[in-house]
């Protein structure tokens, strides 16, 4: 058995299980951006097509970003790539919202659903690694779960329109920010 591999994939090893500061304040901001988006998409449904697109591309991009940072962080470990690939789905997604801002509101719903599918299994992968660490994981799987099915329920009514799919992207944008956020605020590093 290899030491070293069998060290880098020990859960309790994992940035996340230790809730380190950097991995708290890394969740803190996408949990800040997603409630922010949500609120956004919630308060104001009525945008126009071209703002939720803008609006979407925008935070798309921060969220994939902030997350190929932290899977290139922890390239050392065996699926490291689960979080560089939903995280260059993020990149793509709002690279796509923003080039062409004017697509249709089913076009948008399926770049959001993939989206929010490719994001929450890396999430739901991550999370199943782990479930042997102590600590909140569990509050990593309930977001990857929200996400999968948001991004489900998108795409299967994707004609839903830009005022429907703006309040559902708010709830979900709303939700998995504050699940986000309690996963950050319950991180406390663990004392052997």
């Amino acid at each position: 058995m290899d030491m070293k591999r069998s060290f880098l994939d020990d859960p309790a090893t994992d940035p996340l299980v230790l809730g380190t500061r950097a991995v708290r304040t890394m969740l803190v901001l996408r949990a800040v951006l997603a409630v922010a988006f949500g609120l956004v998409a919630l308060f104001l449904p009525d945008l126009t097509l071209l703002a939720l697109a803008i609006a979407f591309g925008v935070y798309a991009i921060i969220d994939g970003v902030a997350t190929v940072i932290d899977a290139f962080r922890r390239r050392r470990r065996t699926r490291w790539w689960l979080g560089l690939l939903g995280g260059l789905a993020g990149v793509a997604a709002g690279v796509i919202a923003l080039i062409w801002p004017g697509i249709t509101a089913v076009a948008l719903a399926i770049v959001v659903g993939i989206w929010a599918v490719v994001t929450g299994l890396a999430e739901l992968a991550t999370a199943f690694r782990l479930r042997r660490a102590r600590g909140r994981i569990w509050l990593l799987a309930l977001a990857g779960a929200l996400s999968v099915a948001a991004g489900a329920v998108i795409l299967v009514w994707p004609e839903a329109g830009a005022i429907g799919l703006a309040v559902l992207i708010g709830v979900f944008a709303l939700v998995y920010g504050a699940t986000l956020g309690a996963l950050a605020v319950t991180l406390r590093p663990l004392t052997r």
